[in-house]
C-alpha cells in the first residue's frame, strides 16, 4: 500500500536534523571548554531520554530493549570519540571529518552481504587523504583530535547500518527512548566522579539545544526515517552536516582555511557528496 509521507518527507527532515547537528560543533566545543566531557553528555543523553519518555509514554518490548541497547553503545561510542576529539581540533574540521561516516558505511554494510564497489574504495582513499591535508594544514599531520573524530565517524557509520537492519518492524518511539537511555547510563558511570553544578548558562543552552532537538528529536526522526530508507541513501541525506559544520564554524568562529586545508576540505566533501551522488544514480 502507498504511504501519503512519500520519501520527501523523510530527507526534508534529516536534512534539518543535520542542519542542527552541525551548529552544534560550535555549541559544544564552547560548553566543554567550560564544563567537563563526560557529565555534559551524561546530562544530555539523560534529557533526551526524559524527552522522549514524555512524549512516548510506551515502554519498549524485550526486543525492542536488548536491539536498543547495542545501538545505542554504537551510539555513546560515536559521540564520546566526537565531543573529546572536538577539544583538539576546530568545529568545522570535526564537522569535515565526522562525514566521513557517509564513506564508511557501505564498507561496514558489505560484511553484511551487500558488496562495496570501487567507487567505494576511491572515496575513501580521496576523503582520507583530504583528512590528512585538512587537520595538519602544511604539515599534513593528523593530530589526535582529528583521529578521535575519525573513529567517532566509524562508530555513526556502525549505528546506521544497525538501524537500516533493525528498525524495521520495531517501534521508532522506544527505539530511540532506549538508545538515548543506553548513552545517558554509560556516560554517567564514567562521568560521575566529575559531575557538578552547572552555573553557566552558555552550557545550560548547549545542554537544551543539543538535549532536546539534537539528540530527543532528532535520533526519533532518524529511527523514524530508516523504517523506511536505505542505510546508503541516509548516508547521502546525512551528507550535508559536514558543510553546515564547516559553515557555522566559519560564521561563527571566524575559522580560517589555507590554500592546502581548502583542498582537503574540497577532498573531503568531493568524496563524500560524490560517492553518495553515484550510488544515487544507480537504480535501486
Amino acid at each position: 500500500m502507498a504511504r501519503r509521507d512519500g520519501p520527501l518527507v523523510y530527507v526534508l527532515l534529516l536534512v534539518g536534523v543535520t542542519a542542527v547537528w552541525g551548529w552544534t560543533f560550535v555549541l559544544v566545543k564552547d560548553a566543554i571548554s567550560q564544563y567537563p566531557t563526560l557529565p555534559f553528555l551524561a546530562v544530555r543523553f539523560a534529557l533526551a531520554f526524559a524527552v522522549l519518555a514524555l512524549l512516548g509514554r510506551r515502554l519498549p518490548d524485550l526486543r525492542t530493549l536488548k536491539l536498543g541497547v547495542v545501538v545505542g553503545c554504537a551510539l555513546a561510542a560515536g559521540y564520546l570519540l566526537q565531543t573529546v576529539g572536538l577539544q583538539y581540533t576546530s568545529p568545522g574540521n570535526a564537522g569535515l571529518i565526522t562525514g566521513l561516516f557517509v564513506v564508511f558505511t557501505p564498507l561496514i554494510e558489505r560484511v553484511t552481504g551487500r558488496p562495496a564497489g570501487l567507487r567505494t574504495y576511491v572515496a575513501v582513499v580521496a576523503a582520507l587523504a583530504g583528512t590528512a591535508l585538512l587537520a595538519g594544514g602544511g604539515s599534513a599531520r593528523i593530530g589526535v583530535g582529528d583521529l578521535l573524530v575519525v573513529g567517532c565517524a566509524l562508530a555513526f557509520a556502525v549505528h546506521i547500518v544497525l538501524l537500516s537492519h533493525w528498525s524495521p518492524g520495531l517501534p521508532s518511539g522506544p527505539l530511540a527512548t532506549v538508545q538515548m537511555l543506553t548513552a545517558a547510563v554509560l556516560f554517567t558511570a564514567g562521568g560521575a566522579p566529575s559531575l557538578r553544578p552547572i552555573a553557566s548558562l552558555l552550557v545550560w543552552f548547549a545542554l537544551v539545544i543539543t538535549g532536546v532537538f539534537a539528540s530527543a528529536l532528532a535520533f526519533f526522526i532518524q529511527t523514524w526515517a530508516q523504517v523506511h530508507l536505505t542505510a546508503s541513501r541516509t548516508a547521502l541525506i546525512l551528507a550535508t552536516e559536514p558543510a553546515w559544520a564547516l559553515g557555522f564554524s566559519v560564521l561563527l568562529t571566524g575559522q580560517r582555511l589555507d590554500l592546502v586545508q581548502g583542498v582537503g576540505a574540497a577532498l573531503v566533501l568531493g568524496a563524500v557528496i560524490g560517492h553518495e551522488f553515484s550510488a544515487g544514480r544507480k537504480p535501486a
